[in-house]
């Protein structure tokens, strides 16, 4: 079975890819997976270290050939504001509640959830539900089996 062992980052010059892993946002954090590429090929993903994929990385598979990192589309739920400070405040209230959330200049982008849509449209938000590619904002800490260090709070 071929092996993937290095990849490049989104925009790196580089040969055309030979095939395409089509991942949604929470299957992309990845060291070692067998991945099912598109058109049936299975491939098996072996970095040193876990790493965050994002869509149009490249994997680069031992023998050479690079296959694309494709975001899969997902039920969002598109969130836009009456101007940009109001824009701010939603995104302030989305990161309180840790919600995973992919900020662009117009909008908004959640994983569909009801109770949080009802919150939104309370603030004066719209929101639309929208099948899109999500690439949620990189949290500043992530959690990796460790435990977390919150000095100040006792």
């Amino acid at each position: 079975m071929l092996r993937i062992t290095s990849y490049l980052p989104a925009g790196t010059p580089a040969d055309p890819p030979i095939a395409t892993v089509v991942l949604a946002h929470d299957e992309r954090h990845l060291r070692r997976k067998l991945l099912h590429l598109e058109g049936g090929d299975m491939v098996m993903l072996d970095l040193k270290e876990p790493v965050l994929l994002a869509n149009g990385d490249l994997l680069q598979i031992e023998n050479g050939d690079l296959v694309e990192v494709v975001a899969a589309k997902e039920k969002l739920f598109e969130i836009a504001a009456r101007d940009r400070l109001h824009l701010l405040e939603l995104a302030w209230h989305l990161g309180n509640r840790h919600l995973p959330a992919a900020i662009e200049e117009e909008r908004i982008l959640i994983l569909r959830d009801h109770v949080i849509r009802a919150m939104l449209e309370g603030l004066g938000a719209s929101v639309v539900e929208v099948e899109a590619p999500f690439q949620p904002v990189r949290g500043a800490y992530h959690s990796h089996g460790g435990r977390h260090d919150h000095q100040g709070h006792h």
